[in-house]
């Protein structure tokens, strides 16, 4: 059992019904917690999730983060009816449905039925994304942040990444080769691919903060 500000998790899934349990959710909240309450203080607006899997971790932030309104988003139906479903065990009222975003595409939606607006998205948030989907993915949400982000608002970027071609671990190195062999569009992005993308679409590279288990949480902050 986790416990956190916002109540207990189960250690299995069906807490509710449609709820998914993560274990690698438990391991990181805590510290990504931390780097959010650092790096969110004073901030209001619309967040956009993009990928958000089990939606353990966008009913942590909202409990967390009152002040901001989430919006979830996955292509998978188990994980929005997760997401959904974590929601209303935890009686979250300043998270949004769970919707669908083509975050390679060149425009998202944002303004139609079931998405946030374009005018307020003070925050992008993405966890284990970028290393399991091909590199339009990272390209499209790296655009779309540098598009719809207010100036000034925030994209983090959570996961395992290299730095000039390097490696933090020998696990990390070996996870990139079984992704590789899984799909040969999937991999652990480089640091440096990532910053340049963000410059080309008015975005700064922050930070690279290292967090547990060699993962780092990369901040790129939209430039006025």
């Amino acid at each position: 059992m986790v416990n956190d500000k916002s109540g207990s998790w189960a250690e299995a899934p069906g807490i509710d019904v449609g709820c998914l349990d993560a274990p690698a959710f438990h391991r990181n909240i805590d510290p990504i917690l931390t780097v959010l309450g650092e790096r969110l203080a004073g901030t209001a607006g619309d967040v956009i999730e993009i990928g958000s899997g089990s939606g353990q971790h966008v009913a942590a932030f909202a409990r967390h983060f009152p002040a901001l309104t989430w919006w979830p988003t996955d292509p998978e139906p188990a994980h929005r009816r997760s997401a959904d479903a974590w929601v209303a065990h935890f009686g979250l009222k300043n998270v949004m449905p769970a919707a669908v975003i083509d975050a390679s595409g060149d425009g998202w939606g944002l303004g139609t039925a079931g998405l946030p607006p374009v005018d307020d998205v003070a925050v992008i948030w993405s966890a284990n994304v970028v290393h399991i989907a091909p590199w339009a993915v990272t390209v499209g949400m790296i655009r779309g942040a540098g598009r719809y982000l207010k100036p000034g608002g925030q994209l983090f970027l959570y996961g395992p990444f290299t730095r000039d071609g390097l490696h933090n671990a020998d696990s990390n190195a070996a996870f990139d080769r079984s992704l590789k062999a899984q799909n040969a569009r999937w991999g652990v992005r480089d640091i440096v691919d990532i910053e340049a993308l963000g410059l080309a679409s008015g975005l700064a590279l922050e930070e690279v903060i290292e967090m547990p288990a060699n993962n780092r949480i990369l901040v790129l902050r939209r430039t006025p």
